[in-house]
Parts: C-alpha cells; structure tokens; sequence
C-alpha cells in the first residue's frame, strides 16, 4: 500500500534536498533558521532512514524467499 500522507520517502527526500541547497547557496547564514533547520533535516532524515530501512528488509525477505522457491 502507498501512502499519500505527508510521511513519504520523497517529501521528506525533498526537504532534505531544500534544506541543503539553502544552506550552501546563502551568502550570509540566517542563524535565527539554523536550528529550525537542522530540526527538520534531522526529522526528514530519520523518515528516510526508517523507509530505507525498511524497504531493504522487504527486498530481503522476498529475494530470500525466492531463493528457497527456485
């Protein structure tokens, strides 16, 4: 199932991406967004990771299951 929340791999993908080139393309750093920021990176982040991890276990267990099925 797909989800269409705002919890996805790409939203969160993008925001990390944003968060990133905002970063490096500022002239002078905004140290009022700074931890803003980097508490949104840092959530993005971690939803990546997690959704990452979790697609790896999948892929896992289905080659793994098609290995015992050949």
């Amino acid at each position: 199932m797909i989800s269409t929340t705002t919890d996805t791999f790409k939203t969160h993908y993008d925001n990390l991406r944003t968060i990133a080139e905002k970063m490096r393309s500022q002239q002078e750093p905004d140290i009022d967004q700074l931890i803003p920021l980097v508490d949104s990176a840092l959530n993005s982040y971690k939803v990546c990771k997690d959704r990452l991890e979790a697609v790896k276990k999948l892929l896992d267990e289905r080659f793994g299951n098609a290995d015992e099925d050949a």
